[in-house]
């Protein structure tokens, strides 16, 4: 925690419960405590009446060696046995985190087949620490965060990415509290401070308004969890070759156990994480009868429906469809922006799309900072002839 309460000073008189904006203080035996919410925004600091409230000594712990980590680990989540995209996506920054520092690349695996182990080695890694111990079959929290931090407390690599998946924040922050280390959730992009070699986690905060860069300077590993569809995979190579390390440790304890996991059925057929063209409207369209046009030039592409969350906001277009910040991160092929603006939200979910097409009126909107193509012009014009010109190309 970025602060701690002298309990010897602490008198209870719950002063500094208020003051708190995420219920990061609680009562307990008559003493105040900071629990996991802290924020470290200081706002308790000058409120305790008896100076109880301290901020904790910025230098790294006695004892802690920064100079003994080494490398980059990305821990490869699985499903049913097969590893999920979000691993060679994490495979591709990491590989270039890795050469970036000189340093090797290692990936963490639990509950899948040395086949699947193997994919990521042709993928990029240069080790493989596995365990194919049955408890490991289905994801629950105890034995995931034991295993992964033994691992690294044994290892010690410098830096631990995992996807911002519904996996990967369940128990990567259980993870780093184990290790009392610090972790940036939701990341953009990742880069190598050359000064220093610290990681730089970016990503955006205050409702999208800006981007924060984040550091760990004192403590090891850095620890970062990244949005899916927002890194590049990297290279495949079937030749390529690597070591699988078993791994386990003994007494292995969970409180729970996984009955059943039970399949969400929906009639839903959009999939706009794995679609290769998404065609997107925002507020441009100006009336909800616009996505008729859009879905028309996205059948036609053979892609899927996106939107802005103004368009979702006006209930325009359900929220399976919004593309953004707090709606779905995307990485097709060609990614068509008709009528949105380019609010930061908004690109933090596309723009490391291939190519994007960008169709509005203003010549000044912040989509064309990032848009591959450009088109200024009413949409209602234009989507009407890419329409007709990619039927007559198609001889319909």
């Amino acid at each position: 925690m970025p602060v701690k309460i002298n309990r010897d000073k602490c008198t209870g008189c719950e002063e500094c419960l208020a003051s708190c904006p995420v219920s990061a203080i609680d009562m307990k035996d008559g003493k105040a405590f900071i629990n996991e919410y802290c924020e470290a925004c200081m706002t308790c600091l000058n409120v305790c009446p008896e100076g109880a409230i301290i901020e904790f000594d910025k230098e790294p712990p006695e004892g802690t060696d920064i100079e003994s980590y080494k490398g980059v680990w990305i821990f490869a989540e699985q499903r049913g046995g097969k590893i999920s995209s979000i691993a060679y996506e994490l495979l591709g920054i990491g590989r270039k985190l890795a050469d970036g520092r000189g340093t090797g690349l290692s990936a963490v695996l639990f509950g899948a087949s040395e086949t699947e182990a193997e994919e990521l080695i042709k993928w990029g890694a240069d080790k493989v620490y596995l365990s194919q111990d049955r408890i490991f079959e289905q994801f629950n929290d105890e034995p995931y965060s034991q295993l992964l931090a033994s691992l690294i407390k044994e290892h010690k690599p410098e830096t631990v990415l995992a996807g911002a998946t519904p996996i990967g924040r369940s128990f990567i922050p259980r993870v780093a509290a184990r290790l009392r280390t610090g972790l940036t959730a939701d990341c953009t992009s990742l880069e190598i401070d050359k000064e220093t070699g610290n990681l730089l986690q970016i990503r955006p905060a205050f409702g999208g308004n800006i981007m924060a860069t984040i550091l760990c300077p004192n403590n090891r590993p850095q620890m970062a969890t990244v949005r899916p569809r927002v890194m590049k995979r990297g290279q495949y190579d079937e030749g390529r070759k690597g070591e699988i390390v078993k791994a386990g440790i003994e007494g292995l304890l969970s409180r729970t156990r996984v009955l059943e996991t039970v399949k969400e059925v929906s009639d839903i057929t959009v999939n706009l994480q794995e679609a290769n063209i998404i065609v997107s409207g925002g507020r441009g369209l100006g009336d909800p009868k616009g996505f008729s046009l859009i879905q028309e030039l996205a059948e036609l592409l053979g892609g899927a429906v996106g939107s802005s969350r103004a368009a979702v906001d006006a209930g325009w277009i359900p929220y399976r469809h919004q593309v953004g910040q707090t709606g779905k991160t995307v990485c097709p092929t060609i990614y068509f922006a008709c009528g949105i603006s380019g609010a930061v939200q908004h690109l933090v979910g596309m723009q490391s799309s291939d190519i994007i097409i960008a169709i509005n009126k203003n010549p000044e909107a912040p989509i064309f900072n990032v848009a591959t193509y450009g088109i200024v012009g009413d949409l209602y014009e234009i989507i009407p002839l890419l329409i007709k010109k990619i039927k007559e190309v198609r001889g319909a």
